[in-house]
């Protein structure tokens, strides 16, 4: 077997270490969720530190240790606001829900079940007596969600350690991110061979454009659509509809998912409320508009096809992070999945013209 040449040993070398943190990355995966996590928001807050760091205050400007503590709290009050509306509303459904579930079978037997027949040939004959015994299972006796969930907890404590870990880890891996975000920008470029610097800023640059018009793009769309989902659920009689409405926006950042836990809130709200194929409808024709609206106007105005993602893979990005980090991963899949993708395009332009490709 002939000798490796210097630079092949080196190559090998280089791969062999990128192999081995690859691997251990993966082997440390359930304690880097805060640290990527950590990692994700800082980059997302960081523009409002140096706006902070920029801004004076009469003859003074702000520590960037100061500026970092502000968009930390900033965050976390955002978070504690959206639970505080969120949370009781929840509540007050499981409550509901329990007390009006024979009702509401009954209902669906004499209305919904004709129906399904009538149009698809579907004989459907639901036991109102079951439905109570298994949803007297799920929920206390005062349907309070909250007992119910630690209920649910007290059966995976370390699953709960591990969270409570991990939320009260993230906000100090947070502001030490931010706190020294210009030092390790700095430090990473540092690293770069020399050689290589010109096409890395080029890299980073489209990089930076790309998640910057994503984030500005997503944002947006949420706001609109919270704003759209609470307005039309209030024009048509809902309750809930500010709750139901700013939620289903918001969880638009979750692809597929947050639509349809929106969808499903809100056919629950219908039931509850109007107990008839009139809060149905009106679910249907609302959350229908909704998409028509997120994927035919707001989404390629707003964000376009900045990431350059087919939608099968963006279904298998969503379903390979998750399994890898959970929830973090299906909140970083997509402008991780984009990064990716500004590599793969860098790759394959250095190697239309490698010596290798060209000869």
């Amino acid at each position: 077997m002939r000798m490796l040449k210097p630079q092949q040993r080196q190559t090998l070398f280089w791969i062999a270490t990128a192999a081995i943190l690859l691997w251990l990355m993966w082997l440390l995966t359930p304690i880097l969720t805060p640290f990527v996590a950590g990692a994700v928001l800082a980059y997302v807050l960081n523009p409002g530190v140096e706006w902070l760091i920029r801004r004076k205050f009469g003859k003074f400007s702000l520590p960037r240790w100061v500026a970092a503590i502000v968009m930390i709290l900033l965050l976390i009050f955002v978070v504690t606001g959206l639970m505080l509306i969120l949370i009781p509303v929840l509540s007050k459904e499981a409550a509901l829900l329990q007390q009006q579930l024979p009702s509401l079978v009954d209902k669906l037997n004499t209305i919904v079940a004709p129906k399904l027949k009538e149009w698809f040939g579907l004989h459907v004959q639901l036991n109102g007596t079951t439905f109570k015994r298994l949803l007297g299972e799920q929920f206390s006796t005062n349907a309070d969600l909250a007992n119910t969930l630690f209920e649910y907890a007290k059966t995976g404590g370390i699953a709960v350690a591990g969270l409570l870990g991990t939320l009260l880890l993230l906000p100090v891996v947070l502001f030490y991110t931010l706190e020294a975000w210009p030092l390790l920008v700095k430090r990473v470029q540092g690293l770069v061979p020399r050689r290589y610097i010109k096409d890395t800023g080029s890299f980073i640059d489209e990089i930076n454009m790309l998640l910057s018009q994503f984030l500005r793009g997503q944002l947006s769309v949420m706001l609109i659509l919270a704003i759209f989902y609470s307005a039309a659920l209030a024009l048509a009689g809902f309750e809930v509809a500010l709750p139901v409405g700013i939620l289903t926006g918001l969880l638009v950042f979750i692809p597929y998912v947050g639509y349809a836990m929106g969808l499903a809130l809100a056919l629950i709200a219908a039931l509850l409320q109007f107990g008839n194929l009139y809060g149905l409808l009106a679910v249907a024709v609302i959350y229908g508009l909704g998409q028509l609206l997120e994927s035919f106007l707001l989404t390629p105005m707003l964000v376009g096809e900045k990431i350059g993602l087919h939608p099968l893979m963006v279904i298998f990005a969503l379903m390979a992070f998750g399994q890898l980090f959970g929830f973090v991963g299906v909140l970083i899949a997509l402008p991780v999945s984009a990064v990716l993708a500004v590599a793969v395009r860098h790759l394959h332009a250095a190697y239309l013209r490698s010596e290798f490709y060209c000869k």
